[in-house]
């Protein structure tokens, strides 16, 4: 039975060898610093110590970089399917064989609890034992016959692709990106969120034990105002998968325009979660306080909005007060932590910000709202009643353990005020009327949908918003879409008539 001293000391065995050479860039094979000297820090919420120092890799990196990924592109591009599959079945027995030592570093590095983190990892491993299944039919078109011509498509990989991560579960959406650009046939630069770099290097450094010839995955720490804008503008780089906040996917796609750079967004969310009055009231319960408090609120399917139905709701939110304040807050490391710290001292001071916003709004904060203890970066989960559809809580991403809970009478009240904001992520419903059901999740403005359930991935389900939430779509043969390109080839049947010019 795992506890957090265990696991504290497998922490300090990872942190060894990161501690006298920091983190570099991982360019052609090989690890470097930064071209200019620069690093930056990288430290823990939990207390605000030093992890390490990071390569702080700039334009000339990039440079590096995307020149690697270019050189090596053709032979990956033309390697069977069976040896890249090979390559990529590797990776995920790296992943599994390490996946306690991924876990602890993921909790240290972000303060994401190790309940959720130790799953993580192993999620990693199926994203690329998924995709390594699906590299033989990662080329497969169709043959569309036609009077004179047999028409058949095929797809190509596009070529080196950037890939942009977030800080919030770095591992898992790293691998979630790269695994599909490897099994294309597409080399990568990767530059991970400089909150959290410590299981990027990680995984890298897997990824070329387990055989990826050099060049074919790149990665160059650093910030988004050199490293990341350089990337983005890069020439040879031929398409941006960015996770992350919509205004910056609104930058990458502007600087992506000069070289009419693909792009595939995975941006905010407000999320709502619709409880009408002839649901399953407990396990609605369950499913809104999972999808909001797990991995501290930092993610973007969370369901930060409870919309609750007003002959239910005083039950409803009594019952949800008192679940919220039970939910323990603490070290991540401790397996019986439900909640850890928030990412960084940045986030969590935007977090602490939404307390006072609240009461300023007029709602109430019948849990939490406050900070917890006076070191690291720790609040209790936050719940708020008595909201309305237009108060910023209720519109704009808080990205943190708060939920704001809004009334409505009517099912076409409900609509109005799921689809009353910018975002389209996701939303979840809880009713046990199917044509209810079928009828509101046709007009709710979201790229995913569950009724009568948490978020329950399905690798090869499409996964991606609408408006404000995204460009794109993740999963199966959706991921192949973005990081491939479409070809025709027609094939004349017989001497059909050509029309003759100047004869």
């Amino acid at each position: 039975m795992s506890d957090l001293n265990t696991h504290l000391s497998q922490l300090e065995t990872v942190l060894e060898r990161y501690r006298a050479t920091g983190i570099e860039n991982l360019i052609g094979g090989v690890s470097l610093p930064s071209s200019s000297g620069a690093t930056f820090e990288t430290c823990s919420p939990v207390d605000d110590s030093l992890i390490c120092s990071v390569a702080r890799g700039n334009e000339a990196d990039i440079d590096a970089a995307a020149a690697a990924a270019k050189a090596a592109f053709p032979a990956w591009r033309d390697t069977s399917a069976a040896d890249r599959k090979k390559v990529l079945i590797k990776i995920a027995e790296g992943i599994e064989a390490r996946a306690d030592e991924i876990a602890v570093a993921e909790c240290w590095d972000t303060g994401q609890a190790y309940r959720f983190m130790s799953k993580a990892a192993l999620r990693g491993a199926q994203n690329f034992r998924f995709f390594a299944d699906k590299v033989s039919s990662a080329r497969d078109g169709q043959q569309l016959q036609s009077p004179t011509l047999m028409n058949v498509t095929t797809r190509v990989p596009l070529g080196p692709v950037g890939v942009i991560t977030p800080w919030n579960t770095p591992f898992m959406l790293s691998t979630w990106k790269i695994a599909p650009a490897l099994a294309a046939g597409c080399t990568v630069v990767h530059k991970p969120a400089e909150f959290s770099p410590l299981t990027a290097r990680i995984l890298a450094e897997i990824a070329h034990e387990a055989g990826l010839p050099d060049g074919v995955w790149n990665l160059v720490n650093g910030f988004g105002e050199d490293a990341g804008r350089r990337l983005t503008e890069h020439p040879d780089i031929k398409a941006i998968a960015f996770v992350g906040e919509s205004r910056t996917g609104s930058m990458i796609m502007k600087q992506g325009a000069d070289t009419l750079k693909r792009v595939h967004f995975e941006l905010g969310g407000k999320n709502p979660v619709v409880v009408f009055d002839d649901a399953d009231l407990d396990r609605a319960l369950d499913a809104a306080i999972f999808m909001i408090y797990s991995l501290n609120g930092e993610r973007c399917t969370s369901s930060s909005r409870l919309l609750v139905q007003d002959t239910i709701a005083d039950e409803f939110e009594a019952k949800l007060t008192a679940r919220v304040n039970k939910i323990k807050v603490g070290h991540p490391l401790d397996p019986a932590t439900e909640i850890g710290p928030l990412i960084h001292k940045e986030h969590f001071d935007k977090v602490v910000e939404y307390f006072d916003v609240a009461k300023q709004d007029g709602a109430t904060i019948a849990a939490g709202g406050e900070r917890l203890g006076d070191v690291g970066y720790f609040v209790k989960p936050t719940f708020v009643t008595h909201a309305k559809p237009d108060m910023r809580i209720a519109q704009e991403e808080i990205f943190g353990p708060y939920l704001t809970s809004i009334r409505f009478s009517t099912e076409e009240e409900a609509l109005e005020i799921a689809n009353g904001t910018e975002y389209g992520l996701s939303g979840y419903v809880w009713t046990n009327d199917l044509t209810r059901a079928l009828r509101f999740t046709n007009q709710l403005e979201a790229g995913m949908i569950w009724v009568n359930s948490e978020n329950v991935r399905h690798l090869p389900a499409p996964f991606g918003g609408v408006k404000a939430s995204g460009i794109g779509r993740d999963g199966g043969d959706w991921s192949f879409e973005f990081y491939m390109e479409q070809k025709h080839i027609g094939f004349a049947l017989g001497d059909h008539k050509i029309p003759k010019l100047g004869a």
